[in-house]
C-alpha cells in the first residue's frame, strides 16, 4: 500500500505556483502564443509530477516496472488536467460578466421576509444551528450578514441565539459589521446575540421561548440541526413566522419542508454566499466547481464505456481501453 509523501506541502506549493504561473502565461496580450502554449504544458507535467508525489502514487502505467515514457507523460497531464481546468474557469470568471445563476426562491424571499416583519413592528431571529464553528456554520453566518443589512436598512431589531460561546463572539462582530455596513451603527445592540445553553434541548427550549415572547415575525433556520429542527419550525409556525431554513443534514430537510416556507437544499446552502452578495471571486468558484462536476461526469461515463467495449471480443485487446480502465481504476 502507498502512502503519502512527507513532502507533501512542498508539492502543494509547486502546484499552485504552477497553476497560477499558467494562468498568467495564457492570459498574456501579445507574444508567441506557440510559445505560451509549451510553456503551460511543461508546468501541467510539473504539476502532475508534483500531484503524484504528494499523494505518494506511482502512475498506473509505471506500476509493472516496465513504464514507457509517453504513457507516464500522458498520466502526469491527465491528473493535472482537472485543478488546473477549475481554477482557470474561476479566475476568469472572476474577471468576465457576473455568471448566471438560477433563481433561489428562499432566498429571493429574505428581503420580503425582513420588510414584512418590519411593517408588523416584531424582530427578525436568526438561528445558526447547534455545532461548534465549523465549515456549515461560518456558511450560516455569511447568509446572516446579508440578512442582518437588510434588517438594519429596515431599521429593524435582529435577534440570534448561540449554543456554542465561540459562535457568539463570531456572531456579535458579524452583526456589528452589518449594521456598520448598512449605515446604521447606532442599532446594534450586543444583547441580541443571545447565548443560552450548551445543551441540545435546552437549547431548543430557549429558542422557541424568545420565539413566543417576542412575536417574531421572519426566522432564519440556518446551519447544522438534528432532532431539534422540528421544535424550531413547528412554534416559528404557531407564530406566524415566515420561515427559511437550510441545512447540510438531509435527515432533517423533510421536518423543514413540512413546516417552513421556503428551504434551501443542496448546494444551494453553499451558493447562496455567491448568490446573495454576486461577488465575482464566489460566483467564480461556484461556476469552476458546477464545470468541473460536469468534467467528472463525462470521466465517469468515459469509463462505463471502455469497460462496457472491453467485453466486445472485437475491442477486448485494445490497449488504449486497458490503459483508460487501469488508470480510472480506485487503487
Amino acid at each position: 500500500m502507498q502512502h503519502a509523501s512527507d513532502n507533501w506541502w512542498v508539492s502543494g506549493i509547486v502546484v499552485l505556483l504552477s497553476l497560477i504561473i499558467i494562468f498568467k502565461v495564457m492570459a498574456a496580450q501579445g507574444g508567441n502564443w506557440l510559445y505560451r502554449l509549451l510553456i503551460s504544458a511543461l508546468l501541467l507535467f510539473i504539476m502532475g509530477a508534483m500531484i503524484h508525489e504528494g499523494l505518494g502514487l506511482l502512475p498506473v502505467a509505471g506500476r509493472n516496472g516496465n513504464a514507457p515514457l509517453p504513457a507516464i507523460i500522458a498520466e502526469y497531464f491527465v491528473t493535472a488536467l482537472l485543478p488546473a481546468f477549475f481554477i482557470f474557469l474561476f479566475l476568469a470568471n472572476r474577471q468576465s460578466r457576473l455568471p448566471f445563476i438560477r433563481r433561489i426562491a428562499g432566498l429571493n424571499a429574505i428581503d420580503e421576509a425582513v420588510g414584512r416583519a418590519t411593517e408588523m413592528g416584531r424582530p427578525v431571529m436568526m438561528v445558526p444551528g447547534i455545532s461548534g464553528l465549523d465549515v456549515v456554520t461560518l456558511q450560516a453566518l455569511s447568509i446572516f450578514g446579508y440578512i442582518a443589512r437588510a434588517v438594519a436598512r429596515f431599521g429593524n431589531k435582529s435577534i440570534i441565539p448561540t449554543m456554542d460561546p465561540i459562535v457568539t463572539g463570531v456572531a456579535e462582530e458579524t452583526l456589528h459589521d452589518a449594521y456598520a455596513d448598512a449605515g446604521r451603527p447606532e442599532l446594534y445592540d450586543s444583547g441580541d446575540v443571545r447565548y443560552l445553553t450548551g445543551q441540545q434541548f435546552a437549547f431548543a427550549s430557549g429558542v422557541a421561548g424568545i420565539l413566543i415572547r417576542e412575536r417574531v415575525a421572519a426566522s432564519f433556520l440556518f446551519g447544522a440541526f438534528y432532532a431539534e429542527s422540528l421544535i424550531f419550525a413547528e412554534v416559528g409556525q404557531q407564530v406566524g413566522a415566515v420561515q427559511v431554513a437550510g441545512t447540510t443534514e438531509t435527515n432533517q430537510i423533510p421536518f423543514f419542508i413540512a413546516a417552513c416556507d421556503y428551504v434551501i437544499i443542496g448546494d444551494e446552502f453553499y451558493a447562496a454566499s455567491a448568490y446573495l452578495s454576486r461577488d465575482p471571486t464566489l460566483l467564480g468558484s461556484i461556476v469552476g466547481q458546477d464545470y468541473c462536476k460536469l468534467l467528472l461526469l463525462a470521466i465517469i461515463l468515459i469509463g462505463i464505456a471502455c469497460v462496457s467495449l472491453l467485453n466486445v471480443p472485437a475491442f477486448a485487446h485494445a490497449h488504449v481501453l486497458h490503459w483508460v480502465v487501469d488508470f480510472l481504476k480506485v487503487k
